[in-house]
C-alpha cells in the first residue's frame, strides 16, 4: 500500500469514529465538538481527492461559522436531556437497519471490483478545481442550484418567523414613539435648593 492509502484510512477511521460519537454521546456540547472533528476529517479526505476548494470551504463555513453558532446555541439553551432520551428505544431498530445498510454500501464501494479503473487522473499544472466546480455548478446543475437556494431561503424565513414571538417580560423599543418625542420630553430640569454647610 502507498502512503496516501494509509492517510486515507486514517482520516476515514477518524471520520467514522467521530460520526459514531456524534450520534451516541449524551452531552450535546461534546457531540458538537465531535462533529467539528468529523468535518476536519472530511476536509482531509477532500484534500486527498484534490478538491482543495471544497475542503477549505468546509472548514471555513461549517467549522468556523455554523459549528460555533451551534455551540453557542447549545450552551445558552437549557436543554432537558431526559426529554430528549425518551424516544430513543422506539427508533433504535430503524436506526440499526439504516446503519447496517450504510455499512453494506460502504463495503461494496470499497471492494476491489466495484471501483476498478476509476483511479485519479493526474491534471496539468494550470488545472483549477475551483474553475471546474464553478463551470459544472452553473451550467450542468444550474436549476438544482437555484432550487436549493430557494429552499434555503424558505427555511431561513420560516426559522425567523418561528422565533419572532412576543414574550411578556421582555422590553421592546418602539421607533415610532422615539421619533415623535419632543425636545421638552427628552430633558427635564429639576430645581433644587443648594445644600447648606452644617
Amino acid at each position: 500500500m502507498e502512503f496516501t492509502q494509509y492517510v486515507f484510512y486514517f482520516f476515514a477511521s477518524v471520520l467514522v469514529f467521530a460520526a459514531f460519537m456524534v450520534i451516541t454521546i449524551r452531552n450535546p456540547v461534546k457531540a458538537a465538538l465531535f462533529l467539528v472533528l468529523a468535518f476536519f476529517s472530511a476536509a482531509g479526505l477532500w484534500m486527498l481527492l484534490e478538491a482543495e476548494f471544497l475542503a477549505i470551504v468546509l472548514v471555513l463555513v461549517y467549522v468556523g461559522a455554523v459549528m460555533v453558532l451551534f455551540l453557542f446555541v447549545v450552551m445558552m439553551l437549557d436543554i432537558n436531556l431526559a426529554r430528549l432520551r425518551e424516544g430513543f428505544g422506539e427508533y433504535l431498530p430503524v436506526g440499526g437497519i439504516v446503519a447496517v445498510l450504510m455499512v453494506i454500501e460502504m463495503a461494496l464501494i470499497l471492494s476491489d471490483g466495484f471501483g476498478a479503473g476509476r483511479m485519479l487522473v493526474p491534471h496539468p499544472a494550470d488545472y483549477s478545481n475551483t474553475r471546474e466546480l464553478g463551470r459544472v455548478l452553473y451550467t450542468v446543475y444550474a436549476y438544482p442550484f437555484e432550487i436549493a437556494g430557494a429552499i434555503l431561503l424558505t427555511a431561513i424565513v420560516a426559522a425567523i418567523s418561528l422565533t419572532m414571538r412576543r414574550r411578556p417580560n421582555t422590553k421592546y423599543q418602539n421607533p415610532a414613539e422615539q421619533v415623535r418625542v419632543q425636545s421638552s420630553e427628552r430633558v427635564r430640569l429639576v430645581k433644587m435648593k443648594s445644600e447648606k454647610k452644617v
